[in-house]
């Protein structure tokens, strides 16, 4: 089963920066388009971007300007550049495919504290 293994949370001040990592642990190339998840405290899973194959992005207008996804297809491994980060972006953050193929990993706790 395709393990996906997201990295790169931690603590912050609001205004600082992270870089959150995910490989997809498999033997093929994943040419899926991914995306980047977030679930906050008491609410349902949210999608904030997502990256194709050949590396277009799309952005959750809650998060444009702020964050940028990327993509490294030889690595299988999808990144998401988080600046500027503000206290309503603490989550846990997931990463899967666009239809959430995969099984979801354990997430990486982001924490921005004011």
């Amino acid at each position: 089963q395709v393990q996906l293994v997201e990295s790169g949370g931690g603590s912050v001040q609001a205004g600082g920066s992270l870089r959150l990592s995910c490989v997809v642990a498999e033997v093929r190339p994943n040419l899926r388009t991914m995306a980047w998840y977030r679930q906050m405290p008491g609410q349902e899973r949210e999608q904030i971007a997502s990256v194709n194959w050949d590396g277009h992005p799309e952005v959750a207008d809650s998060v444009k300007g702020r964050f940028t996804i990327a993509r490294d297809n030889d690595k299988n491994a999808v990144y998401l550049q988080m600046d500027n980060l503000k206290p309503e972006d603490t989550a846990v953050y997931f990463c899967n495919s666009l239809s959430g193929v995969y099984k979801w990993g354990q997430g990486t706790q982001v924490t921005v504290a004011s």
